[in-house]
């Protein structure tokens, strides 16, 4: 058998200015090649509002030279003797926000299925985190990339690799959290932010056939999308008076996916019925708005966090997809201009997900 490669070839990020559409094509280090490795080369990779975030330093310094993208769809080119998932060269395999965990039967979460909460040495990001050997995880902004076996996921053939792309990230991180908290039938919901998060949100909600579905979003300009994605109701904050009184006590479960510290966050806790939810998934720079304990307690609420899902979680989200027919709306790039997808995801052009194809 040929030695794997040493280096690949990608869009690589050396500092803040990155986040800027200042990245530069050149090679790149993999990580160091083990027989439980897949190499896969990148059909394409879904751009993430985390990419913006790490690239620029926002949440914690990287680990500059950086090469971001966790939303991968390609081929199988290599795979390992100890390879998982029955994966063989030339399937198509996706890789989401999380390439590893230590998965051992003496890690809690690991063994409960809960391996995207392991903080175990082993679990590793797809991008800027180093595996235990001290080798660099390297992202999807590339021709190719290489992750252990375990997170690379079969994509059905029903779905498109452009449309299965962002699924592995923002896909399941609204989809965890709905389950996770019942949405279904019976279930009115709440998504605040329609973007690439919460088109995802209003799409899954549909599919899981929630009672009603309502859209919450700053003003009337995406009310027409939202509607067609599945809301039943639209709430515009920006343009209603006293929304919040207006709709009060009508959802059961919120999902948040807007990252501001700015956001009216206790006028969205009124929109809670007794004992609702309200799920934060957006994971903004700086801190969030105080909570109106009142509010909370008057409510009998309960407020949580979510992040990306478990394995299980991704491969029941992509069999309810092929089910339901849950196509997200997606923009596609060339490869070759990934700065300038960058520089207009910052500008707020993504109706409503940017999707890089090589």
């Amino acid at each position: 058998m040929s030695c794997p490669p040493t280096s690949f070839i990608g869009w690589v990020g050396h500092d803040k200015s990155s986040a800027k559409g200042n990245l530069r094509w050149e090679s790149f280090v993999p990580k160091t090649w083990t027989e439980e490795d897949v190499d896969i080369a990148i059909e394409c990779c879904g751009v993430c509002g985390s990419d913006i975030h790490t690239l620029r330093s926002g949440w914690a310094p990287a680990d500059y030279p950086v090469i971001v993208g966790h939303e991968i769809v390609g081929r199988a080119v290599r795979v390992g003797r100890k390879a998982a998932g029955g994966i063989k060269v030339g399937d198509r395999v996706g890789v989401g926000a999380q390439s590893s965990a230590c998965l051992t039967a003496e890690c809690e979460d690991c063994s409960n299925g809960d391996e995207h909460h392991c903080e175990n040495e082993g679990n590793c990001n797809t991008y800027d985190m180093r595996y235990p050997d001290g080798s660099k995880a390297t992202g999807g902004y590339a021709e190719h990339t290489r992750v252990p076996s375990h997170f690379a996921f079969k994509i059905p053939e029903a779905i498109s690799s452009i449309e299965a792309a962002p699924m592995l990230c923002a896909g399941i991180t609204v989809y965890a959290p709905l389950v996770e908290n019942n949405a279904g039938p019976g279930i009115r919901v709440g998504i605040v932010g329609v973007g690439g998060l919460g088109h995802f949100g209003l799409l899954w909600a549909k599919a899981l056939g929630c009672t009603s579905i309502t859209a919450i979003s700053r003003t009337t300009a995406k009310k027409d999308d939202c509607l067609k994605m599945g809301a039943t109701a639209f709430i515009a904050t920006d343009e209603e008076e006293d929304w919040s009184t207006k709709y009060a006590k009508t959802v059961d479960l919120i999902v948040c996916t807007v990252s501001s510290h700015k956001m009216p966050l206790n006028d969205y806790l009124k929109l809670l019925r007794l004992r609702g939810t309200f799920i934060m998934v957006g994971v903004p720079e700086d801190s969030l708005p105080a909570i109106d304990l009142g509010t909370l307690t008057d409510r009998r609420a309960k407020i949580g966090g979510s992040t990306v899902g478990s394995r299980q979680q991704i491969r029941e989200m992509l069999d309810l997809a092929v089910e339901k027919g849950v196509h997200p709306w997606i923009n596609m790039y060339p490869m070759k201009d990934a700065n300038k997808a960058l520089i207009e995801f910052e500008e707020g052009k993504p109706r409503y997900r940017f999707v890089l194809k090589n």
